[in-house]
């Protein structure tokens, strides 16, 4: 067999089972990031006080970086939906380099901007979990328990989505090798 000479701009076809993996992860992540900003985004509790006539509502919106979160969240998952024209056509042409190059970039800004939300929410979590003696902020997921337990699973979704984006990014670096 004669191997010809390698051209810029195309890619073996051995790569179309990186394509195809890099679809499925890129749903997984989807699923991921769009469960955690719309579990954020509908997370609400009423905790009535001393009748039922005073409540205290807790909403994610109340906390900025919750609303961080959840813009974050929903951006990089609209821009995970729009990606997967990309790897389809990865799947379909194996050969081509300069999407692979522009996912690459894109998949390492997407992974940034969901760990700032994240780690912008995870300091709050914490804080709602255990308070800060030393400036009389009290721990409040005695009194909000459903509240906190289910922005702290929003988080964990998020956390998915970042570890996929990671395994993207070195998907491609691998696929970008191989040429």
């Amino acid at each position: 067999m004669k191997a010809g000479p390698l051209q810029l701009g195309v890619a073996p076809p051995e790569n179309r089972g990186i394509a195809i993996l890099d679809f499925f992860l890129r749903l997984i992540a989807i699923v991921g990031t769009l469960a955690s900003a719309i579990a954020m985004a509908t997370t609400n509790q009423t905790l009535p006080i001393f009748s039922q006539f005073i409540r205290f509502k807790a909403k994610f919106n109340d906390l900025p970086s919750f609303t961080f979160f959840v813009v974050a969240s929903s951006i990089v998952s609209a821009y995970l939906i729009l990606s997967l024209a990309f790897s389809i056509l990865h799947i379909v042409k194996a050969n081509l380099v300069n999407t692979r190059v522009l996912l690459l970039f894109l998949d390492t800004a997407a992974m940034g901007l969901l760990m700032a939300g994240s780690s912008a929410a995870t300091a709050i979590v914490q804080l709602a979990h255990n308070g800060n003696n030393k400036v009389n902020w009290f721990a409040i997921c005695q009194q909000y328990n459903s509240f906190c337990k289910r922005v702290s699973g929003s988080l964990i979704g998020s956390y998915a989505g970042v570890v996929l984006l990671i395994l993207l990014i070195l998907l491609s670096g691998v696929a970008l090798s191989r040429r």
